[in-house]
């Protein structure tokens, strides 16, 4: 079979080249929007487990949880500062969620929201409650992703914390201080 060539027109040609001009400058043009991010632990507080409604302060997300014994002993809640190229992201919070008895709480942030809050009373009867919050950087909305589950821990023994550049963005709790708990972490990422 005989193939013809065929005259391309001027200007086509003319976007052609144009394209392949300009494929070299947005391969360049994303490399200059990549960033640097940094989670970095900057505060934690011990609170009483049975009684305690705690938030991280003002910019600030959970990234690690630590409980030994039972309601009436103390947690402590950890938190870290997110920084992209070295400038902190601000932490829009929100409302507390709906109560959950602790017992069977199963509780997942909305898209690209991370904890910053948990507001427990009582025993595994009594409630449990969530606080979430939007991550910005320079107006822009920062995402979370790859989120992933941890194994069960025993709630009455145990220690949590996010890997590298990660936040917390979900908890489990079933049963009492001899149950399981189980922690959803998801990475900071930024595309601009």
């Amino acid at each position: 079979m005989r193939t013809r060539n065929k005259a391309v027109p001027v200007a086509v040609a003319v976007a052609l080249a144009a394209v392949t001009m300009a494929s070299p400058a947005s391969a360049s043009a994303s490399a200059a929007t990549a960033v640097t991010i940094r989670v970095e632990r900057t505060y934690s507080q011990t609170v009483s487990e049975s009684s305690a409604q705690f938030t991280c302060p003002p910019n600030q997300v959970l990234t690690g949880r630590t409980h030994i014994g039972d309601e009436n002993r103390p947690t402590t809640y950890y938190c870290s500062t997110i920084f992209i190229d070295n400038e902190r992201v601000e932490v829009h919070s929100g409302d507390w969620s709906a109560p959950q008895r602790e017992s069977r709480s199963n509780y997942v942030a909305p898209i690209d929201q991370a904890l910053v809050g948990r507001w427990h009373d009582d025993d595994e009867n009594g409630d449990t409650r969530y606080r979430t919050g939007a991550l910005y950087w320079q107006n822009r909305q920062v995402r979370l992703t790859g989120a992933a589950w941890t194994g069960g821990y025993k709630e009455s023994s145990h220690t949590t914390h996010a890997g590298y550049n990660q936040v917390m963005t979900g908890r489990i709790h079933s049963g009492d201080e001899n149950g399981k708990t189980w922690y959803q972490y998801a990475t900071v990422a930024f595309t601009g």
